[in-house]
């Protein structure tokens, strides 16, 4: 599915490069995977891509759980809509982390599936989690949480959404199920006849997974894989893990 993948130290070397640093335009729409706490990765990543003011970048959601500095990668995406415009998309792991704030079964569901690491990086616990610990999470993250956070994002060309869109549907009659929770699957292309870009799906491979009418971007940071960043334009794609290691390629 990927036609190009040059590391970034061969690169330069590679007459593919050049083509692909062609294909940047003026204003770009930039779409970001999963990141799952992941702040080394989506600070490479950044700096990688260095977004231009006049691009527009779109977070697929799952900014928290699994990984270790979800604090971090939140307040790194607050301080990025001060300086870009940015559109938050609410992934299955902020649900259950909303969840978890006032119901004391939903708080250890959330422990279970990442919820655990999350509060560890608002700092470690005297013992064990409790449901008490929710209130290091400081306000301005709920906020972020409970209204920046939309279900959906839409453009002339493509539809945002964190892990499905049922085909015959349109946005606004999507289930809360299909958009946050349902695993990729070609089921063919969307009635507006737009290209969906989601998330939720991990790829193992590492690799975006695309089947022409969709494209998904969760690549599996908080394993062995990579964080990316996909302009959905040129099909153009960056990425970076953990280790702070970078790769580049370009969608088939």
């Amino acid at each position: 599915m990927v036609r190009i993948a040059y590391p970034t130290g061969r690169a330069k070397v590679c007459a593919g490069y050049f083509l692909i640093e062609k294909l940047r335009t003026t204003l770009r729409t930039l779409a970001i995977g999963d990141i799952h706490g992941c702040l080394t990765a989506l600070d490479t990543l950044l700096e990688f891509v260095d977004p231009a003011v006049e691009d527009q970048i779109v977070t697929l959601g799952d900014y928290v759980d699994r990984g270790p500095d979800s604090q971090g990668v939140i307040e790194r995406i607050l301080a990025l809509q001060k300086q870009h415009s940015v559109v938050c998309l609410r992934g299955n792991h902020e649900i259950m982390m909303q969840e978890g704030r006032h119901d004391e079964m939903a708080f250890h569901t959330w422990a279970m599936y990442g919820g655990e690491e999350t509060l560890l990086s608002y700092g470690p616990p005297e013992e064990e989690f409790l449901p008490e610990h929710m209130a290091r999470i400081p306000e301005s993250h709920w906020l972020f949480l409970d209204e920046t956070c939309r279900r959906y994002h839409e453009t002339d060309t493509h539809i945002f959404v964190h892990a499905n869109a049922w085909p015959s549907l349109s946005l606004a009659d999507q289930s809360d199920s299909v958009l946050f929770w349902e695993r990729f699957a070609n089921n063919g292309p969307h009635c507006s006849g737009k290209t969906v870009i989601c998330g939720h799906s991990s790829q193992k491979s590492g690799w975006p997974l695309n089947v022409g009418h969709s494209i998904c971007i969760d690549t599996w940071i908080y394993g062995d894989g990579w964080l990316t960043c996909l302009d959905v334009a040129s099909g153009q794609f960056w990425q970076a893990n953990e280790k702070a290691e970078r790769r580049t390629g370009l969608l088939a």
